[in-house]
């Protein structure tokens, strides 16, 4: 739990090692997976506050070097107003942006609270998925970087293909709902 609280030690590496500790009889399965999901969600708590705290300022003062100026900044809060918690969830299954998503949803000002709820829930398969792994392949428990890449990356991606899908779905509704509505107001104006 404590190494994966410094958000730059590889989750990939410790949990993995964990789990052939398990392999060995030094730890228990499930406190080894609890464990390493509370250090998961802690762990990127500090990049939430460098973000929060750090990354807004910075950017409002040197963003205009990297073409994002103060309108950008406020779209972006607006998204993740509207999509914070499910990006904040599925970018966990994602290597690479699994450690950086948590600087955006810092800046966007997400609500603290529910950040750490959607990190823990994501964190809890991926971490079952490392631990266990190592326990299963124990002695050889270094391959299992690129064995749980096999399974967390569809699933990161299902998750983001659903999420898109809602989107969608729900902005066609809004859109048919929208329309329907200016109809029976112009209907409504008509008749009078």
């Amino acid at each position: 739990m404590l190494a994966l609280t410094i958000e730059f030690v590889p989750a990939e590496l410790v949990l993995p090692l964990a789990g052939f500790w398990v392999y060995e009889g030094d730890m228990t399965l499930w406190g080894t997976v609890l464990a390493g999901t509370v250090g998961g969600t802690l762990g990127p708590l500090t990049l939430y506050a460098v973000g929060r705290y750090g990354g807004r300022p910075f950017l409002l003062k040197y963003g205009k070097y990297f073409f994002i100026n103060e309108e950008k900044l406020i779209k972006s809060d607006e998204f993740f107003e509207r999509n914070g918690a499910m990006v904040a969830f599925t970018a966990r299954f994602l290597p690479g942006i699994r450690t950086l998503i948590s600087i955006p949803c810092g800046m966007a000002k997400m609500n603290v609270w529910i950040f750490s709820i959607y990190t823990f829930i994501a964190m809890l398969p991926i971490t079952f998925i490392y631990v266990y792994l190592g326990f299963k392949l124990g002695e050889r428990w270094e391959d299992v970087g690129a064995l749980a890449n096999k399974y967390i990356l569809p699933i990161g991606l299902t998750v983001l293909f659903i999420f898109i899908a809602y989107k969608i779905i729900t902005r066609k509704k809004r859109k048919s709902i929208d329309e329907e509505t200016f109809e029976y107001i112009s209907s409504k104006n008509n008749r009078s």
